[in-house]
């Protein structure tokens, strides 16, 4: 639950050791036809060295491909993507990304991720996926990832804000 509702590192590793290491999940992701994603890392690793982080890595179209996946019911059971769904619509992180500018009430199921920031002061990721239920009943995929900025979080958060209200926007027209 920590893992998904409160971007808890450790949860993903102890995940990760449990299923048997990042290599078994980047195999099932690409047998699900998902090629451009990769996971050879663990968050413990990347916490030891600045550069291994991006060893993991995804084009924002891969990610959107695995969330429409999830969305549409490919990927697991009707239990177990009820419970994810719920824990990306009530995730605590992220409430300056994707859903900041929506109007109050939308659903939004998403995940974010962020980088630290380095002694340069490059903030190597802050990331927010999901899908974002419309007025209309209707829902879209929205992934933005802002990488490699010295940008302050504040503004980097407001890209993905702007981004995702440009969207909405454009499908409430």
């Amino acid at each position: 639950t920590f893992t998904v509702s409160h971007s808890d590192n450790n949860g993903c590793d102890i995940l990760f050791r449990l299923i048997g290491g990042t290599g078994k999940v980047e195999k099932y992701i690409q047998s699900l036809g998902i090629k451009d994603i990769s996971i050879s890392t663990t968050e413990e690793e990347m916490h030891k060295d600045w550069d291994t982080q991006f060893t993991n890595w995804s084009t924002p179209y891969a990610m959107g491909l695995l969330l429409m996946k999830f969305f549409k019911g490919e990927i697991l059971s009707k239990n177990s993507q009820e419970y994810l769904w719920e824990k990306m619509v009530n995730t605590t992180t992220g409430a300056n990304r994707i859903i900041a500018l929506l109007p109050e009430g939308t659903i939004v199921a998403h995940k974010t991720g962020s980088s630290s920031t380095n002694d340069d002061g490059v903030t190597a990721a802050t990331n927010d996926a999901g899908i974002v239920k419309l007025s209309d009943g209707n829902y879209f995929a929205i992934v933005v990832f802002v990488s490699d900025s010295k940008s302050n979080v504040k503004a980097r958060e407001g890209i993905i804000a702007q981004i995702s209200k440009a969207v909405w926007d454009y499908y409430n027209e």
